[in-house]
């Protein structure tokens, strides 16, 4: 056998990029994502000691900084000239040398035969006739239907139908959850924040003088019965909890929705081969249903869970892979969807599991989040301070280099951003997979059944399986490999933790603005994506150009984590500020970027504009404000988008949609809806351009509102 200490192969020009195994002598690129019909390469597993190493973890973020100075937007370099979290730049290189399918790989392969109509939103596989693709010399599909109407029957029908209907699936397994912490006291839910309960329960127009558990269960049933209403039935929770003048306006356009799971199936009827003609009413329709994701989807579900894990709290805390500690079970808990996972930490922080896990040779058990739902534990306060909880991981793009450490013995997952190489790669690493919603499915892995009233003997199941994960790991003495890279970050912000910060009134953050120190908002929020020139880079560039000009950064979704791992959510980034937000920051103790959490806490965000927006006694779309999605991935970012022109603000989205296919499209999206007083999309690539166009905007706003 070879020396385990010696690299493989001396060269990644040896292996091809991204098979699924090309280890010399070993297996083939079959192709497919089930881990039964590729060799069991677990034992051989290698580390390769010949990767450019990151820089060390003290010089960061000098190192960070300097390398987006180059701008390097080509394919030369690809991915390492856009990666930069240091963790995954080692990772990645270890993955590619063993020639291991990854995402960035994967992006460059499917780049060389990505198709143009489809880019372009030109291609369609509705009926029978097709698939039909439209360009100048053949301008019509088989059954007649031009370029404006694919492309705007598309956009509904693949894009916004689709991020609607995942952020109100959401809310509604939110909505399950909270009446079982109602009914079911074995289930070991708690309502841990009663007052925000009784608030929206009185807002919902609902009797708050009952116990708070039948209080907690009218409201759940409230939730559940508006999303059931019908499409021509208005929405009970858009009137209860929208601004009046958007009320107004919605009404007055026809856009003020019904029940959203109806609303759902009215604009896919409309998607149908033969049905709908009119490109513009199809836009309309899909802010119609930006008007349902918000309310129905990501506010519902943001109030729902923090009545059940606390609101959020300013709190200091650590981010990055160096968590992971090889001594230590080691649970990542992924997803959106945090009610198995908050259940998991209130047990495993109990001395019992604690000592079940030192009984199996571990130094203790540790549960660390990841993506979206990483971002909201280390957020809610009733998770937070919780001993189990060990912090937050990464971006989406991470995952598979995550797995790479060797050192995951048990990947807990919900809904959203599991990503379908994960049981190739548990198989390899030896994590053990466990779905936790019947959403979800994936070959090779276990299955702990969502069933809200049985959580705390589901949570007890998983931390079982968790600690029979480490101690295989143990008796293998398997290798792993952990990059030394942990950033401090200061997360927790949120409507009501911002406005106790500043005494309880909006008024010094709206003296700051009207003074100046502030120019204004950005909330960047959304995913990041294996694009030339993006890869966390885009977001990081974009950040440093508005904090430099006095815009503060709100930050939601896989966006958090680059801001975190860049160092931008630390009190002493204000150091790197234009003069008036540092002076701002300094007095209040904040960083420049402030993290809302995980992107279904845009929610979050809307609720902050709102009452801004009260509290200057102006409609929303008058703040000096500019939602950024500068690396969007999948369809929850454009049902965001759609809410934010909902709301009447200007919202950026990179990289293109797949909307340039029609002008009539681009127009309406770009132009018509502000002249309707709604908001605008707007695209643009360039980091730099961006910055400008969103402190132009910035200032129009300004200027409108005489200041």
């Amino acid at each position: 056998m070879s020396d385990p200490k010696q690299p493989l192969i001396k060269s990644t020009d040896e292996v091809s990029k991204g098979d699924v195994e090309s280890v010399p002598g070993k297996g083939d690129a079959s192709g497919t994502n089930n881990p039964d019909d590729h060799f069991d390469v677990h034992s051989n597993s290698r580390k390769y000691y010949d990767i450019e190493k990151s820089p060390k973890p003290e010089d960061v973020f000098a190192w960070q900084r300097k390398h987006i100075q180059v701008h390097d937007q080509s394919k030369e370099g690809y991915p390492l000239n856009v990666i930069i979290d240091p963790a995954m730049r080692e990772m990645y290189q270890h993955v590619h040398a063993q020639g291991l399918t990854n995402v960035f790989d994967r992006w460059e392969q499917q780049e060389k035969i990505r198709c143009n109509f489809c880019v372009q939103g030109l291609s369609c596989q509705l009926c029978a006739n097709g698939p039909c693709r439209i360009s100048p010399k053949v301008p019509r599909g088989a059954c007649g239907v031009d370029a404006h109407v694919m492309v705007a029957r598309n956009f509904v029908y693949r894009h916004v139908t689709i991020g609607t209907s995942a952020n109100m699936f959401h809310a509604q397994q939110a909505a399950r959850t909270l009446k079982a912490a109602a009914r079911a006291p074995e289930s070991g839910l708690k309502i841990r924040d009663s007052e925000k309960l009784l608030k929206y329960a009185e807002m919902a127009g609902l009797n708050t003088t009952h116990d708070v558990k039948k209080v907690a269960e009218d409201f759940a049933n409230w939730v559940l019965a508006d999303m059931g209403k019908p499409y021509y039935e208005e929405s009970a929770m858009v009137q209860a909890f929208a601004p009046a003048k958007r009320k107004e306006l919605w009404r007055e356009l026809g856009l003020f929705p019904g029940g959203g799971n109806s609303e759902v199936a009215y604009a896919q009827t409309k998607c149908m081969t033969n049905l709908n003609a009119d490109p513009v009413d199809f836009l309309l329709t899909s802010v119609r249903l930006g008007i349902i994701n918000e309310y129905q989807g990501l506010f519902a579900l943001d109030i729902l869970q923090e009545i059940l894990m606390g609101t959020q709290k300013i709190n200091k805390t650590r981010q990055n892979m160096g968590l992971l500690d090889p001594k230590k079970v080691n649970i990542i808990t992924n997803g959106h969807m945090p009610l198995v996972a908050h259940v998991v930490i209130d047990l495993a922080s109990q001395q019992e599991w604690q000592e079940k896990a030192k009984q199996a040779g571990a130094d203790g058990l540790q549960i660390l989040g990841h993506v979206c739902e990483g971002q909201q534990l280390m957020n809610y306060s009733g998770t937070q301070s919780q001993s189990a909880y060990g912090g937050q991981e990464g971006e989406w793009l991470s995952e598979e280099y995550l797995f790479a450490t060797g050192c995951v013995d048990s990947f807990v997952f919900d809904y959203n951003c599991t990503i379908p190489t994960l049981p190739l790669y548990a198989k390899r690493f030896g994590t053990r997979m466990i779905s936790t919603h019947e959403v979800i499915r994936m070959p090779g892995t276990e299955v702990v059944e969502f069933i809200p009233e049985k959580m705390a003997e589901q949570a007890a199941k998983i931390l079982d399986m968790s600690i029979e994960a480490f101690k295989q790991r143990k008796s293998e003495n398997r290798e792993v490999y952990v990059p030394p890279y942990t950033t401090e970050c200061t997360v927790g912000f949120s409507t009501e933790p911002i406005k106790a910060a500043l005494g309880g009134s909006w008024k010094p953050l709206l003296d700051a603005i009207t003074q100046g120190s502030i120019r204004g908002i950005a909330t960047i929020v959304g995913c990041t994506t294996a694009h030339y020139g993006q890869g966390g880079s885009n977001i990081f560039r974009i950040t440093k150009g508005l904090i430099e000009k006095d815009i503060l950064v709100l930050s939601g979704g896989c966006t958090s984590a680059v801001m975190e791992y860049t160092g931008l959510t630390r009190p002493e980034a204000a150091d790197e500020c234009g003069s008036g937000l540092k002076s701002v920051c300094k007095a209040l103790g904040i960083p420049p970027v402030l993290s809302y959490g995980a992107c279904v806490d845009i929610g979050k965000m809307t609720h902050t504009a709102k009452e801004l927006a009260d509290a200057l006694g102006v409609d929303t779309n008058m703040l000096p404000l500019v939602i950024g999605a500068p690396e969007y991935l999948e369809q929850k970012a454009v049902a965001d988008a759609c809410t934010a022109i909902a709301l009447g603000w200007l919202v950026h989205v990179a990289p293109v949609p797949s909307v340039t296919g029609s002008d009539v499209v681009v127009k309406t999206l770009t132009e018509t809806t502000e002249t309707l007083g709604l908001g605008k999309l707007m695209v643009e690539l360039s980091a730099d351009k961006t910055v400008q166009i969103y402190l132009d905007h910035i200032e129009k706003k300004r200027r409108e509102l005489g200041i």
